[in-house]
């Protein structure tokens, strides 16, 4: 092997080696320098979150229930007479007025009776003219002795039975204006039409058959149910002078409502709490001028809980969980996000009651909680309204069960 080939092959100098060394650190510290100015280039903005101020102000615990619409007056309407249908006079499921025409009964066979009983009348009382004539003429003839004294008596006592008999006529002829009164069936309530169960040409019977109902609309009933905690909870409040025993506002919804627009008072509360199930029945009663309230009808139901408080209101979605801890986020010093544990209450028309845990000055990001990865990561904070899902300006805040 000549010197050539074997330089190539030789042990590298130390002066080489040190300044190769010299390069290649010098190559890394530029790349870490580039990396860390790539880095801080491209570094994201702090995401934007939506905050509001807690909001405070004065509420009422309102209690959730169940009940049913019902009527006030219900009527199952039959005849006083029997006789064969002649006349429906009315539409099925149109409101009427009380003394309203709904059926007519064939009216002859009572016309019929009620002129025999008129003339009955008029021959009792002829027979009553009659025998008070006789009667005065026995007065005069028993002072002549004309007559004996028996037979005077017996005309006398003619004239207490003829005016007896005339009365029994005149009886006769009140039932007989009765009955042919009858025949025409009215309801004796105002309120909405059933269906006709008997059509004309059928027989109805006095006092079996069912020929509609009728039912009241305004004001209507509201029947539900109160458990006993409730119910003594009230009866504490009453006791304190911070609630009524009766005449409590009512809100009602009905199945296709979300709100609860009709509004009442509690008119009745029963006497006693059903042990089997652990309520007591209540009662309230309600306007209802744009027949929106029907019998049968399932509705919502709250009862004011409470008298007036002052509360500090969030949104629910704001509240957060972690096991079985609530929590939000709530705005520090420098835009960044800090947990706040807390206590949580009611629900009022969209914002939830916090017990405790927060301050009235507290601003709770509402929307963006998914972007903060961790307590104290910077935020963008944007001003939003707390109470923009709350009741609209004029209704009271409520609290529901």
């Amino acid at each position: 092997m000549n010197s050539r080939h074997a330089s190539l092959f030789s042990t590298p100098r130390p002066a080489a080696i040190a300044l190769a060394a010299a390069f290649a650190a010098a190559f890394v510290a530029a790349g870490c320098s580039s990396h860390a100015a790539s880095g801080e280039a491209h570094m994201p903005p702090p995401p934007e979150v939506s905050v509001a101020q807690v909001l405070v102000k004065n509420v009422r615990q309102w209690d959730d229930f169940t009940g049913r619409v019902s009527a006030i007056q219900s009527v199952e309407l039959r005849p006083r007479v029997s006789g064969y249908v002649d006349k429906v006079a009315y539409k099925e499921g149109s409101e009427v007025a009380k003394g309203d025409l709904l059926f007519v009964i064939d009216q002859r066979p009572y016309r019929a009776q009620l002129a025999k009983a008129q003339a009955d009348l008029a021959r009792a009382r002829s027979e009553a003219q009659l025998a008070k004539t006789q009667d005065a003429r026995a007065q005069t003839l028993v002072s002549a002795k004309a007559i004996s004294r028996e037979e005077f008596d017996t005309r006398h006592a003619a004239v207490a039975q003829a005016e007896a008999a005339v009365r029994a006529a005149q009886a006769a002829v009140t039932s007989a204006e009765l009955d042919l009164q009858f025949t025409e069936v009215r309801s004796p309530i105002a309120g909405r039409t059933g269906k006709a169960m008997i059509t004309v040409g059928n027989l109805a019977r006095a006092d079996e058959t069912l020929l509609t109902t009728v039912v009241s609309m305004d004001p209507m009933y509201v029947d539900f149910e109160g458990d006993e905690q409730a119910y003594l909870r009230y009866g504490e409040l009453a006791r304190k002078g911070q609630r009524a025993e009766l005449s409590n506002p009512v809100r009602v919804g009905l199945a296709n409502e979300d709100d609860y627009p009709h509004r009442g008072t509690v008119e009745f509360v029963d006497n006693r709490v059903d042990p089997a199930t652990g309520t007591i029945h209540a009662r309230a009663v309600l306007p209802n001028p744009d027949r929106a309230l029907t019998p049968g009808l399932f509705a919502r139901v709250q009862l004011e809980g409470s008298a007036e408080f002052k509360a500090m209101l969030v949104d629910d979605k704001a509240i957060l969980t972690d096991q079985d801890r609530k929590y939000v986020y709530v705005l520090g010093p420098d835009n960044k996000a800090m947990r706040k544990d807390i206590v949580a209450g009611r629900v009022i028309d969209g914002l939830r009651v916090v017990d405790s845990g927060l301050e009235a000055e507290d601003s709770v990001i509402i929307r963006g909680m998914q972007k903060i990865f961790f307590p104290g990561m910077p935020v963008q904070p944007k001003t939003i309204a707390m109470d923009e899902r709350a009741a609209p300006a004029g209704q009271d805040a409520v609290a529901m069960k």
